[in-house]
């Protein structure tokens, strides 16, 4: 059953916190820890920062961040077209387009890893209320996920896609979280988490279809651990939906 973990990386360049489960176990048990514990003990005495001018750059960073890699990505599938959308497996090593693949999905790994930041933010202005178990549970299934499927199935393939529809999501969250900076109202909000949800169907639905798919070797692993982790997302935003919308509603009447 360990054997598993003795097997060769699937990519042959080992690059910065992807080399090696010690360095994501770190940052995550650490994000916990400043989540629940050390972060709250430091601000128990403190009055909440005031951090919108670091807000105001983060969210514009993080939607340049994605909006970069959108780009790249869209111009690397629909432009060099190196996958068939009905299959789509890791390029192999030798490839001429493999240090783009790994490049932009490497890109996307770290992201993942600076979306850590925003718990972290809620923490240091002391709204904890935001620090919800989709919340936590969601930042955390990210790079980890990330993690095991670059070890195992190697950067981009099937992933490239469904990354691309978190991409676009993320543009529209992060303009909304500097929208909202200073407790300004949103009305686009629950439109965002219709749209949260949406990536969700799509991932799975793209996992099913290709799945069905009789020639293609596409690993089933992955298949399996995006199609769950897609359900499970969306079963968890949809129930914030209904709680936060439609439970409101409820109460207005």
């Amino acid at each position: 059953m360990f054997e598993i973990f003795s097997t060769p990386y699937a990519d042959s360049k080992q690059l910065p916190l992807a080399s090696g489960p010690g360095p994501i176990l770190i940052i995550i048990t650490s994000y916990l820890l400043v989540v629940f514990k050390a972060g709250r003990k430091f601000m128990e005495h403190r009055e909440p920062y005031n951090l919108r001018g670091v807000l105001k750059y983060y969210n514009m960073v993080q939607i340049c961040y994605n909006m970069m890699m959108l780009l790249s990505g869209y111009y690397f599938l629909f432009v060099f077209q190196p996958y068939k959308l009905s299959c789509m497996t890791v390029l192999p090593q030798d490839h001429p387009l493999k240090d783009w693949e790994r490049s932009i999905s490497y890109a996307y790994y770290i992201n993942k890893i600076v979306d850590l930041l925003d718990s972290v933010f809620c923490v240091l202005r002391k709204k904890y209320a935001q620090i919800t178990f989709l919340h936590v549970f969601h930042h955390v299934l990210m790079p980890t996920a990330g993690y095991v499927i670059i070890r195992f199935q190697g950067y981009g393939g099937h992933l490239f896609l469904l990354c691309s529809f978190n991409v676009i999501v993320h543009v529209f969250m992060y303009g909304y979280y500097y929208s909202a900076i200073g407790g300004k109202t949103v009305r686009w909000k629950r439109y965002l988490t219709l749209l949260q949800m949406m990536q969700f169907v799509l991932m799975f639905g793209h996992c099913a279809f290709t799945a069905t798919q009789p020639e293609c070797k596409a690993s089933q692993g992955t298949l399996f651990l995006v199609s769950c982790s897609a359900a499970v997302m969306f079963v968890m935003f949809a129930n914030f939906y209904v709680q936060c919308y439609m439970g409101q509603k409820e109460k207005n009447n």
